[in-house]
């Protein structure tokens, strides 16, 4: 058998060289995208969260309807005026109610802040279950016993980027990867293109996974589960609310 000479050896090895280079590029790229580093010195106007993809405007009010084992569900977001100091950066408070067959079963109020590159950051959550005596398990605060802030959404999202969501060891460890830019879907407020959708899941609990969608201008319009439980909401209304003032808990 003919042994190859050192330029077929080169001319095979430099396509393999190349293609090896350019995925440790890519590789590279998308770890550096799920590690932004969070620092409160990024923050100038974190109030002003106008994120293409997860704009909160304070005075909107988004209602979703949904199923939850089979039960009829609804959510109302309130994107209030209220704000509150959280690891140095003052962040907006988003009132969060949910209703199981029109049972008020969980109360939320959400910190988000976004940094001076459009990074929307999840800063925290004080939520109450009232359908389990008030339990107020998976609450978590940026910066006490060792939680950090997560990115909600990404200034320039890109497929295949996965980023920490929330860091509260133990309680709250979500994470999220972009699975798609360009979904087409019609939901009961509207129909939308360029939709950004995500796969969404925590090592607590790596039996559940969700994909949630987000349309350009409006934020998320679907949340569907795909493993492990057989929650849906869609978006179903978008109001403007004049009074809209919530505890800062």
């Amino acid at each position: 058998m003919l042994k190859p000479n050192r330029m077929t050896i080169m001319l095979i090895a430099l396509p393999v060289l190349s293609l090896t280079l350019m995925l440790m590029s890519i590789i590279t790229f998308h770890v550096q995208a799920a590690s932004l580093a969070f620092d409160k010195a990024n923050f100038h106007n974190p109030l002003n969260i106008d994120n293409k993809y997860l704009p909160l405007k304070a005075g909107t009010t988004m209602i979703y309807n949904g199923t939850s084992d089979g039960d009829p569900t609804r959510d109302v977001f309130v994107i209030t005026n209220d704000t509150k100091e959280i690891a140095g950066i003052t962040t907006r408070v988003v009132h969060d109610d949910g209703y199981v067959k029109n049972d008020h079963e969980e109360t939320t109020n959400d910190w988000f802040a976004q940094d001076d590159s459009g990074n929307v950051w999840y800063m925290g959550e004080f939520t109450t279950d009232l359908s389990n005596k008030g339990s107020h398990e998976g609450s978590w605060e940026a910066g006490v016993k060792g939680a950090k802030a997560g990115i909600v959404m990404e200034a320039e999202p890109k497929v295949g980027d996965t980023y920490n969501q929330e860091f509260a060891k133990g309680s709250a460890e979500d994470k999220g990867t972009i699975l798609s830019l360009n979904e087409t879907l019609c939901v009961p407020y509207g129909c939308f293109s360029n939709v950004l959708k995500t796969k969404d899941f925590s090592p607590l609990e790596p039996d559940i996974v969700e994909n949630k969608y987000y349309a350009q201008n409006i934020g998320e319009i679907k949340a569907i589960s795909v493993k492990g439980e057989s929650d849906a909401e869609t978006l179903k209304q978008i109001n403007a609310t004049s009074n809209n003032n919530t505890s800062t808990n």
